[in-house]
């Protein structure tokens, strides 16, 4: 527990003495929320799941700044590799599965904490304040959310060596992750083979998820949101920690 106290401690800290890191990440998400929000807040209404188009927006915008911060942290492992960080502890008398889960864990509180700010800043932009279980809520799905993602990342950073390579795989699979997440537009109204697409892709729970703890409504049963969420990031650990285990300096 040591280690990945420290690994994780070392990625937070990183994070937070990062200013650059922080706003930057909030660039994106802020345009979204502020453009389509207030630009199409007025003309689409949502009778299903809530009347006001950026309360509807918000959970989707959350989830995209958690997404985009956890998988984006396995950079941090070609990182570690190319300035000998990662070589120095894959020869420590630890646990290679240790070593891991501390990388995990920290990249999925960094984007737990970029959600936050998100959604903190959502306050001032029209989302009423639900209470503090739905807070709590959103909390735990953000966090699943995260600890699936970053899993991910790592596990395919842990087979590549070039970071530029990284970030374009990186970006050609978060755009149609996010895209089909269902965060800008409701999933029952789309057609049958589109619905499936949403229904396959693991951020749809998160977003519903957040969605149920902000707005108290969900497409999908909240249960169901977190059974899915909960393996998919199970299987993404067991993933990530088989390919970590696997890396070769």
């Amino acid at each position: 527990m040591d280690v990945i106290h420290t690994i994780w401690l070392r990625n937070v800290k990183r994070y937070l003495r990062s200013r650059s890191r922080i706003v930057g990440s909030l660039g994106m998400p802020l345009f979204f929320l502020i453009i389509l929000g207030f630009g199409l807040n007025s003309v689409v209404t949502i009778p299903s799941v809530s009347e006001n188009y950026v309360e509807f927006l918000v959970p989707g915008i959350v989830s995209m700044s958690v997404l985009f911060t956890s998988i984006f942290s396995g950079v941090q492992i070609i990182w570690d590799k190319q300035f000998g960080f990662l070589k120095e502890t894959l020869v420590a008398p630890v646990s290679r599965i240790e070593i891991m889960l501390g990388q995990t864990f920290g990249g999925a509180t960094t984007a737990i904490i970029q959600g936050t700010i998100i959604l903190v800043l959502s306050l001032f932009v029209g989302l009423n304040v639900p209470g503090i279980g739905g807070f709590l809520i959103a909390f735990g799905f953000m966090a699943l959310v995260g600890v699936g993602f970053t899993s991910l990342g790592i596990a395919i950073a842990s087979r590549m060596e070039d970071m530029n390579g990284f970030q374009l795989i990186m970006s050609f699979l978060i755009f149609p992750i996010f895209g089909l997440s269902g965060a800008m537009f409701p999933i029952e109204s789309l057609p049958p083979m589109f619905r499936s697409l949403t229904l396959a892709d693991p951020l749809t729970y998160g977003v519903e998820g957040i969605r149920f703890g902000l707005c108290g409504v969900s497409q999908v049963h909240p249960l169901t949101c977190f059974l899915v969420l909960f393996a998919f990031s199970t299987v993404m650990i067991l993933i990530g920690a088989f390919l970590f285990r696997k890396v070769k300096m």
